[in-house]
């Protein structure tokens, strides 16, 4: 790897609590990362204001979104980034609404122009939820894979994490932290 640029890692977390158990599993991705020589940036989406899409169908045609809000930045960011970390927990077997948001405007990738600054880059998730039944993660799981697919994205793995319940409670749940630092490891390649 002498002379290789260092990769860069982009985490997304979208929940709206912040030191809970989705941003704790993300951090953690993204420092085994940093320990692999890294670059890594994480994004609070509770942070930022990132409205829905409308179906203007502006970006299909290339142009660029008419939304003024912080995802024409985070646009950037994503194009810029080797591997995306996409953390969030399971509200009602779906993601967040801040996440949820935020994937509905990932169709700025959608035209021919945009597509390439994603194709082929490396996404994962970071999942933790409350029901201790890993089936309650499936639908959530099947539309994020469903919709990297659909950009061409390479889904890279995923950290599922049942049965906590207490704000930040994958911080003291070791196997869970080696997961995730795993999952990061293997991003930083």
């Amino acid at each position: 790897m002498h002379g290789a640029r260092p990769r860069h890692l982009l985490g997304l977390i979208g929940s709206p609590r912040r030191g809970g158990s989705t941003e704790v599993l993300v951090q953690a991705v993204l420092a085994a990362a940093e320990d692999a020589q890294a670059h890594t940036h994480a994004v609070r989406l509770g942070d930022l204001t990132i409205g829905e899409c409308d179906g203007c169908h502006a970006c299909w045609k290339g142009k660029a979104c008419p939304r003024q809000d912080d995802m024409n930045s985070l646009y950037g960011d994503i194009a810029a980034a080797d591997a995306i970390v996409f953390g969030t927990p399971v509200y009602w077997y779906g993601p967040t609404a801040l996440m949820k948001a935020l994937v509905d405007r990932l169709v700025y990738f959608n035209c021919p122009q945009n597509r390439p600054m994603v194709r082929g880059k490396q996404a994962a998730l970071v999942v933790p939820f409350e029901e201790d039944d890993p089936a309650a993660a499936d639908l959530l799981l099947a539309m994020f894979c469903k919709s990297f697919e659909y950009l061409e994205m390479e889904f890279a793995g995923a950290v599922l994490v049942p049965g906590v319940t207490r704000k930040g409670e994958a911080a003291s749940r070791p196997d869970v932290l080696a997961e995730a630092a795993a999952l990061g490891r293997l991003l930083a390649r």
